[in-house]
């Protein structure tokens, strides 16, 4: 099963920037998008679907904001849009796909976390996003295998970006937001148990990780980048996963698609 995520940075300027004519030569069985930037009337019949993947998607209220989406070759048994929680339901941040069977529930999740970089205001939603988030990740695990695609807009480690002495201050690298993804791959009785799926296979790498890149400056070009987008997945489905890519040869966006093949079947 191979599980692409990708935050588009809006879901026209990546397609004109080539993303759907590179799409179909992946294979993928599972697309996650984050960032769509669209309401239906620009998605509908348009990107909603590329080959046999079919596209479902959580927009924003507010128009040029956010969204998410979801594409996957297989038929759902249920599709969720949004997570519970009005204050975030409405920026469009949450689709899942179940994919229930006899015997077996098991859900494919796009997510897009806040970012608190334009101020302390939008820093205060973002905890109030994690705070929200936590246990809600927490019960999903326990009723269900699941893997979540998103751009979490932290990076976890001193090796998930750059210029990690110059961005302790700031939002994406701050302690508390660290300390909530150390919680969620904790495997403590109160934390979330949940895998980076990336760093299992890739536990050593720095400059090749990174899956962001600010448009200020020449931070693609030197490559002063951040690790942003993940793979979550519980125990089970993480033990699966073979193999991670990061695609850079073309530029679909500020974010580069991560690719994860997975062994089991939808």
């Amino acid at each position: 099963m191979r599980f692409i995520t990708a935050n588009l940075n809006g879901i026209r300027s990546a397609a004109t920037k080539g993303f759907f004519d590179w799409l179909p030569q992946q294979k993928a069985d599972a697309l996650g998008v984050q960032e769509v930037k669209a309401q239906d009337e620009h998605v509908a019949g348009t990107f909603c679907s590329s080959g046999k993947l079919k596209g479902h998607f959580h927009y924003a209220e507010k128009k040029g904001y956010s969204g998410v989406g979801l594409y996957t070759k297989e038929e759902p048994s249920e599709i969720l849009i949004g997570f519970g929680n009005a204050e975030f339901d409405a920026e469009g941040r949450w689709i899942e796909k179940r994919f229930d069977k006899p015997g077996r529930k098991l859900s494919l999740i796009s997510c897009y976390f806040p970012s608190g970089s334009s101020g302390p205001e939008r820093q205060e939603a973002k905890y109030r996003f994690l705070d929200a988030m936590f246990p809600h990740l927490q019960k999903l695990k326990a009723e269900r295998e699941f893997i979540l695609v998103a751009d979490v807009n932290i990076a976890h480690k001193e090796a998930d970006l750059k210029n990690w002495k110059g961005n302790l201050k700031n939002s994406g690298f701050l302690p508390e937001e660290r300390a909530w993804l150390d919680k969620l791959f904790g495997t403590g009785k109160k934390d979330g148990g949940l895998v980076d799926v990336y760093r299992q296979l890739h536990p050593d790498t720095t400059d090749e990780c990174y899956t962001w890149w600010s448009n200020r400056g020449q931070a693609y070009a030197k490559n002063v980048g951040w690790r942003l987008d993940y793979h979550f997945a519980t125990p089970a489905l993480a033990a699966t996963a073979k193999r991670a890519a990061i695609y850079k040869e073309q530029k679909f966006s500020d974010h580069a698609p991560l690719t994860v093949d997975y062994d089991f079947k939808l």
